[in-house]
């Protein structure tokens, strides 16, 4: 069984809601060591009646803090101890709702990157009608790129839609401003030249538009407009889902129980807490999940599920030999 570090502080939330979803993902089954101030984590697990591992780190990198400056100045942080749990081969995987800045740098120096990566990015599974989720990377991790880190994002995001959503040649889209080669910044414009030439299925550029249709299985742009991109569709979700709710409660005659079964099944869909819960950081030696800084309960599980799928499909180990290979 895949073993989880996950690291408890920083979040929101607070650790209370962290500890919450430990214990949902302990209960469905996934192994799990707990990492921060113990005297925090103990007392929450303690009113659950949990029983989980807890290794104590007693610092904290707080959201505002320079992750680099955090990293370097705080060893015993939450982050870094997690990281060194994977690197040592405690854990199999790191689960993080904390600073994201952080977590990267952590994972790069510590857990290590493959060889061949420059850029670890964040790849983010968007859903779509089709059931399969469309990756979008990187989604906040590098916020400038060269054309290059695009072409190696493209691969990573293919392996993974290939190891853990089981597409058969997974389609690769940029993200631009149209369909036109001329389209965009220098850099789409030089990219979509070497996408040509990469070993993988590129479609060309795609439009936001396109990202939940099923137009490409796999979404490449620089890290400031794939977050951008995230958080809006994470607004729109949510506002979809509130007028869902709103209509269904202004429609005459319907039964209760239909509705709120209906309404679940498109939340089940559109939620990023529920669909996915967190997004893999690749390009690194081991498995990384990062999750919102606001991740609730339900995401922490969910995280924990993604993080624990990549373990036992081998992802870390098969994207080496794929890059490898490319």
């Amino acid at each position: 069984m895949a073993r989880i570090a996950l690291d408890v502080m920083g979040t929101d939330r607070g650790p209370a809601e962290i500890v919450a979803g430990a214990v949902m993902a302990a209960g469905a089954g996934h192994e799990l060591v707990l990492v921060g101030d113990r005297a925090v984590i103990e007392p929450e697990l303690m009113a659950t009646g949990a029983d989980l591992d807890v290794i104590h780190a007693p610092d904290v990198v707080e959201m505002g803090e320079d992750p680099a400056r955090a990293v370097r100045d705080k060893p015993r942080s939450s982050i870094m101890v997690a990281a060194r749990s994977v690197a040592s081969g405690d854990a199999a995987a790191l689960v993080s709702a904390g600073s994201t800045g952080a977590t990267m740098t952590a994972a790069s120096i510590v857990i290590g990157r493959l060889e061949g990566v420059q850029r670890p990015a964040i790849a983010t599974p968007i859903p779509r009608a089709a059931g399969v989720p469309t990756l979008i990377l990187d989604a906040g991790a590098n916020l400038e790129v060269k054309p290059a880190h695009l072409v190696r994002f493209a691969v990573m995001g293919a392996l993974v839609a290939e190891i853990v959503y089981g597409i058969g040649r997974p389609r690769v889209g940029l993200l631009n401003i149209g369909e036109e080669p001329s389209k965009g910044r220098e850099v789409e414009r030089s990219a979509f030249v070497m996408l040509e030439e990469a070993p993988v299925n590129f479609v060309g550029n795609i439009e936001g538009g396109d990202i939940p249709g099923d137009v490409a299985d796999v979404v490449v742009t620089d890290g400031f407009t794939g977050n951008v991109v995230l958080k809006t569709m994470e607004g729109t979700a949510g506002l979809v889902l509130a007028l869902v709710r709103d209509a269904f409660g202004r429609l005459p005659g319907g039964s209760p129980g239909e509705m709120m079964r209906v309404f679940e099944e498109v939340r089940m869909m559109v939620d990023p807490e529920l669909c996915a819960g967190g997004a893999y950081l690749l390009g690194t030696r081991a498995g990384v999940v990062i999750g919102h800084g606001s991740s609730s309960r339900n995401a922490v599980f969910n995280a924990v599920r993604l993080a624990a799928e990549g373990v036992r499909g081998g992802l870390a180990e098969r994207m080496e030999r794929g890059l490898t290979r490319s």
